[in-house]
């Protein structure tokens, strides 16, 4: 079964989570942490997003409490952006547990960015380099 088009908000809600993960990443130092963030990347990578442990999160805990949805988008943009996530946090891991530690505080501050971005402002790196690479090819 695939989801082509999916409620905005929950991409955002993933994103919110994101981005407080990713900040406590950076505040403690921790590894095992943004191995954690890591595989919530992975599994909406490789997934999809709706299958994501924070969309099932949304689905059960926040939806239910909203309104019905009134906006929706494709699926593949936010599936890519996971991906660029996944590829952020597995270079930061790398600097966390094998060195430069700077990469992996660039890593995360980098993907800290782009959550902080689409969960505060809905815009998505991850999905704009999508739609231009999409472009691009033709």
């Amino acid at each position: 079964m695939t989801v082509d088009r999916i409620d905005v908000r929950g991409p955002r809600f993933g994103a919110a989570l994101t981005t407080v993960v990713l900040a406590a990443v950076l505040i403690t130092g921790s590894g095992p942490l943004l191995a954690f963030q890591a595989l919530v990347f992975a599994v909406g990578a490789v997934a999809g997003v709706p299958r994501s442990p924070y969309a099932w999160l949304f689905k059960v805990a926040v939806r239910p409490r909203l309104s019905p949805p009134t906006e929706f988008e494709g699926a593949a943009p936010p599936r890519f952006a996971q991906g660029v996530g996944l590829l952020f946090a597995v270079v930061g891991l790398a600097g966390y547990f094998v060195g430069p530690e700077w990469l992996g505080l660039a890593a995360t501050g980098c993907a800290l960015a782009a959550a902080f971005l689409n969960a505060v402002f809905g815009y998505c790196l991850g999905c704009e380099m999508y739609l231009l690479l999409r472009r691009t090819a033709g």
